[in-house]
């Protein structure tokens, strides 16, 4: 099925069909094709038959096709960023800084790193029972990917997932959030334009209540960004067809404060990371924790920022600050986090109060000051435009509550003392920590981004982000082969003898293995 047949323009709903709506006007600006288990069956064939030959191309034939890619994004930069903001309701630059910039840092940096992560490797081995023979592991597709994505960074966290698996010589079948499908589909296109075969990546759009068990039964590997709850799910009945998956899941980041940091920018960087993309962030900072000395310094610098912030529609870049939440169930957890924080003590000294009669979905930037874990705000996953702050005595209870959390996906720490900093950044359970910094390590291609806890298993990035979408296999080769060796059949006396002086010999007095 084409793209051109899968999306079409607002011309008014019909059976089997999904409308796509600006979340900043409520506007439906597209619909789209709802298939169901049948399509994804079909689906899932012709990528089958498609994979072989794709694989065959090698590294460098992929590459070229991937780098053809990374110049498409260049050249249609803005047609990128429209699509993303009409079907998620982001700011301009928030499109373009976390997806634009981040799909022309992929495509390059797969179609480079790829044949250097992936090469056969040749293993030096102990045994004496492999004395003259060769043995080389290989890293094989695993043939067929499906990448569940979600709505919050449709090319991101979607299709930014497929470009190693494709890379890794596999088909993908790529299921984009139900709300935002457009990405994906537009981004099919260009890898068509710029000579992807045709069903090597195919893109099931429709309810993920619907298609997820399908994708998962239909694929020989899942790659899956979205919350703890669903990922159990798809993990359970990944082991049940015992086919891997990787998850990123659920995160509530936590940001530690210290007396000595330099609070200009430690309020800078957490209210920017707590609002950017209207806070629609696996990765954005949830929490602050702000050591008692400085507490009020850093509250009111954070506030005055936050006061500035605009969340005007984002009609053009500039337009604004913060933009709209993407789908309207965000907007009831926002509400109910804030809404529970006021009633149990917290000063909300920004923002919390909704412009009730907007079209869309918008919350307001809110700073919450004095807010302690017994608030939802502190403990669960918000994921909205809110920057909950606690006070704290020392670094010790920073890190005892930003570890009293089930989440484990990012976290930073802010002193002076570079050294102190990294002390108790390797004190913190997550996956990746900043010193003096937040959220940009996910930039950072060639290191592993992944969770701890219940933030997930596996992760994207580095090595480990491409390895996970191949089978190992391991080749050995008698290069010099005798008609007989001397443990072969038949067994006899002087057999057990040889064997147990070599056992001696070679391991008596701890020399191998």
């Amino acid at each position: 099925m084409s793209t051109q047949e899968q999306v079409r323009p607002t011309d008014g709903e019909r059976p089997g069909r999904q409308a796509v709506v600006n979340p900043a006007t409520g506007e439906t600006v597209a619909w789209v094709d709802a298939l169901g288990p049948d399509d994804v069956a079909v689906a899932a064939a012709r990528a089958r038959a498609a994979q072989p030959a794709w694989e065959a191309l090698g590294f460098d034939g992929r590459a070229r096709v991937m780098r053809r890619a990374q110049r498409w994004v260049v050249d249609h930069r803005d047609e990128l960023v429209r699509t993303i903001v009409s079907e998620t309701g982001k700011a301009w630059e928030d499109a373009m800084i976390a997806e634009v910039t981040y799909g022309a840092a992929a495509f390059g940096h797969w179609a480079s790193a790829a044949p250097k992560l992936l090469a056969d490797e040749r293993v030096k081995v102990a045994s004496p029972l492999l004395v003259g023979k060769k043995v080389v592991v290989r890293h094989a597709p695993v043939g067929v990917v499906g990448v569940i994505a979600p709505w919050n960074y449709p090319f991101t966290n979607g299709f930014g997932d497929a470009i190693p698996a494709l890379m890794a010589g596999n088909a993908v079948l790529l299921k984009p959030a139900a709300k935002t499908p457009l990405t994906s589909l537009l981004m099919l296109r260009a890898l068509r334009e710029c000579g992807l075969p045709d069903d090597v990546l195919q893109v099931v759009t429709g309810s993920g209540s619907r298609l997820g068990d399908p994708i998962v039964d239909a694929v020989d590997m899942v790659m899956f960004t979205g919350s703890t709850e669903v990922g159990r799910g798809i993990a359970r009945r990944c082991a049940d067809r015992l086919i891997p998956c990787s998850l990123e899941l659920g995160g509530k980041d936590a940001l530690i404060v210290l007396a000595d940091a330099d609070l200009e920018r430690a309020a800078s960087t957490a209210l920017f990371y707590a609002m950017f993309n209207g806070g629609q962030t696996c990765i954005s900072v949830e929490r602050a924790y702000v050591e008692a000395s400085v507490y009020d310094a850093f509250v009111a610098k954070v506030a005055e920022r936050a006061a500035t912030l605009r969340t005007n529609d984002p009609t053009g870049p500039g337009a604004t600050d913060v933009g709209a939440l993407t789908v309207p169930e965000q907007l009831d957890v926002v509400r109910d986090h804030v809404d529970d924080a006021r009633g149990k003590g917290a000063r909300i000294v920004v923002g919390g109060d909704e412009d009730e009669g907007r079209p869309g979905w918008w919350y307001p930037p809110t700073v919450i000051a004095d807010a302690d874990h017994g608030m939802r705000c502190m403990t669960e996953e918000t994921f909205g435009p809110t920057l909950p702050i606690m006070r704290v005595a020392d670094a010790d209870e920073a890190v005892r509550l930003a570890n009293d959390s089930p989440y484990g996906l990012m976290a930073s720490v802010f002193t002076k003392d570079v050294a102190r900093g990294e002390e108790i950044a390797r004190r913190i359970q997550a996956g990746t920590v900043h010193v003096n910094d937040a959220l940009v390590g996910y930039a950072a291609l060639e290191a592993p981004m992944g969770g701890w806890k219940d933030s997930g298993l596996g992760a994207r990035h580095g090595r480990e982000g491409i390895v996970k979408y191949t089978a190992t296999q391991t080749v050995v080769v008698a290069r010099l082969a005798l008609r007989r060796e001397p443990q072969h059949y038949p067994y006899d006396g002087l057999v057990h003898k040889l064997l147990g002086g070599l056992v001696r010999a070679v391991y008596g007095r701890g020399g191998r293995g």
